[in-house]
């Protein structure tokens, strides 16, 4: 019991204002705590990236024959024609890029079938060097269908340029 004794006025007789207060090792500790956690929420944070813009598109005069490498393959660009009117269609790449629905479509003059809502080949021009389809042989009908189409690719799409004969370009 001397020994306790002993210890008990060892450490009463020590300096007092060592760890009273607030400075305790204890508290020492929650503050560095404290203080990074408030770093971590309040740190600045890097700039946003801004998304790319796409690259700018010039309004161009196309010959079917120029047309028809625009047609997605290779990730370029898909353009299709409507009533002679070149319209960018690479944001519905799903539909008339290579395997989609309309891809027939894709780097031609989609017109005449677009009016007859006909997928197959032969709905396109086939000499790419010669005239454009007048679209000669269609009712009324089929040309409300077109204008239809032709609408929705306006409200849709960027007009990227104009389809012209050959010869005419």
């Amino acid at each position: 019991m001397d020994y306790v004794n002993q210890r008990v006025a060892h450490e009463a007789a020590k300096d007092p204002s060592l760890y009273t207060g607030l400075v305790t090792p204890l508290n020492i500790i929650l503050a560095v705590i404290t203080l990074y956690t408030t770093y971590l929420l309040y740190k600045p944070s890097p700039p946003a990236a801004l998304p790319r813009e796409p690259p700018s598109i010039v309004f161009k005069t196309f010959t079917p024959r120029e047309l028809l490498p625009y047609n997605g393959a290779n990730n370029a660009p898909v353009y299709l024609a409507v009533r002679g009117r070149v319209f960018d269609v690479s944001s519905g790449r799903n539909f008339y890029g290579p395997g989609g629905m309309y891809e027939n479509f894709a780097g031609r003059d989609a017109s005449r079938g677009l009016a007859l809502h006909s997928f197959d080949e032969e709905m396109l021009t086939k000499d790419l060097d010669g005239p454009l389809d007048t679209l000669e042989g269609l009712g009324p009908e089929e040309m409300e269908s077109l204008r239809n189409w032709e609408e929705r690719f306006e409200s849709k799409y960027l007009v990227v340029g104009k389809l012209v004969a050959k010869g005419d370009a």
